[in-house]
């Protein structure tokens, strides 16, 4: 156990100096945690553990959880959205602080005798003697904030003084915390909705219209089957979960491997993987695609044969594949824009797409694609794409896909332990618990 120190103004003056400087350069939220962390012990101050939790707006993630000890550093987690809501949450110190409309809960903790939260017996396990939580939101309306605790293993815990600083530094680390959580969010948005490198390309400044440059890139367009029958038949909420089951598994193999899912069509996707003009380059980038393709077929099968034990329908697709030039970048109307690709390489590949309902295949590439890769391939003929002046030696894959693919589930793996931060981020699920509690609902909306 450390004992007791003084607490210096002149150094925690220069930490919040730190924050400050941290905000206007824009440092990364987890930058400034790390850094903010190791200030604060290097100042004297008896910190053995800190907890962080930042409610993140984002459509696959809920927060992002820090954890920083003393004798460990710094450990960082992003926890996806989830129904779940274990009993250890319910027993914890922030449900305790939310559901009772608290900031602030402090607790000193004994080396033996009963515990009121079970968290304490973990930190009971590293010697932790005193112990405070608390919830601070960025501001009246936002929809962000953050959560956390602060420990020592000092004998005589936190002392006034050390608790006054705490809470001083807090709103500093909260200021500029905020900061960097409204620029990951304008990441996270960009990056979600756009794609990794169309959102790179808007956030360094490729936002007018009529931005962008053509570039070469072998192209995937995917299709789900009947889509309009299954809505009608199912409904509105069955087509909609058909449909986010669909892209779990067939598009997934599309957004990694220097491949990258641009855009959602109603019930389809376009999936670029960029290359160099050159052979070897575009070998690579065809290479990849079709690796894709032959994962995204193992993937449907493993979730037909899923629907098929719950007693739902099979899905049926079909994926053009095609390489060329195209244009990426700014469409649209001034105020309104999107960022994509188009172009003719574009619309022969939703073309050839389509033509796998002719040929009764689910894959179909155009010859020049598939002269980029060593598969072997079978000619189903040659056909005049609508809108396209010259003709198309159109070809699918020989190899049986389950030979070629990678098997692998269509659902991504379910986190077997919760940690603090994604059991903090579960209440959201609980807010109707608390409609007539303004704080919390500001905190956790």
């Amino acid at each position: 156990m450390t004992v007791h120190s003084s607490v210096s103004d002149i150094f925690l003056d220069k930490v919040a100096e730190w924050l400050t400087q941290a905000a206007l350069t824009g440092e990364d939220l987890e930058t400034i945690v790390r850094g903010f962390c190791e200030r604060m012990a290097a100042s004297g101050l008896p910190i053995a553990r800190v907890h962080l939790t930042f409610s993140m707006l984002h459509p696959l993630y809920d927060a992002l959880g820090f954890t920083w000890r003393r004798a460990g550093g710094l450990t960082i987690e992003g926890y996806r959205h989830t129904d779940d809501k274990p009993d250890r949450f319910v027993q914890s110190p922030y449900y305790y602080l939310l559901s009772n409309n608290l900031l602030h809960l402090r607790r000193r903790i004994d080396v033996d005798g009963p515990l009121e939260f079970p968290v304490f017996g973990d930190l009971r396990g590293e010697k932790i003697t005193d112990y405070i939580a608390f919830v601070q939101t960025f501001g009246a309306g936002s929809t962000q904030g953050m959560m956390g605790s602060w420990s020592t293993d000092s004998i005589s815990g936190f002392s006034e003084e050390m608790i006054g600083a705490l809470m001083r530094m807090q709103n500093h680390l909260a200021m500029a915390a905020k900061v960097a959580v409204l620029g990951k969010l304008a990441n996270n948005m960009l990056t979600t909705y756009l794609g990794g490198d169309a959102g790179k390309r808007v956030l360094n400044g490729q936002v007018r219209r009529g931005d962008g440059e053509t570039i070469r890139a072998a192209l995937v367009m995917g299709d789900m089957r009947e889509s309009t029958v299954y809505a009608e038949k199912e409904g509105r909420q069955a087509y909609i979960d058909t449909l986010n089951e669909f892209f779990d598994a067939i598009a997934a193999p599309f957004n990694r491997n220097g491949g990258e899912i641009l855009s959602f069509l109603g019930d389809g996707f376009l999936a670029v993987y960029p290359c160099g003009r050159h052979k070897d380059p575009s070998k690579v980038a065809c290479e990849a695609a079709l690796s894709a393709v032959f994962q995204a077929q193992n993937r449907v099968t493993a979730l037909n044969k899923d629907r098929q034990s719950r007693g739902l329908s099979e899905v049926r697709y079909g994926i053009g594949l095609h390489v060329g030039n195209v244009m990426f970048g700014n469409v649209g109307l001034k105020d309104r824009l999107t960022f994509s690709a188009f172009g003719a390489a574009v619309n022969e590949v939703q073309r050839l797409q389509s033509l796998t309902k002719k040929y009764s295949t689910e894959v179909i590439a155009s010859q020049a694609f598939s002269g980029y890769t060593d598969s072997e391939w079978v000619t189903l003929g040659e056909e005049r794409l609508r809108g396209v002046r010259q003709r198309f030696t159109v070809v699918h894959p020989k190899a049986n896909a389950a030979q070629n693919g990678t098997s692998e589930v269509f659902h991504d793996t379910a986190i077997d332990a919760l940690s603090e931060a994604e059991q903090v981020i579960l209440l959201h699920r609980d807010a109707k618990k608390f409609e007539n509690r303004p704080q919390v609902e500001k905190f956790i909306q």
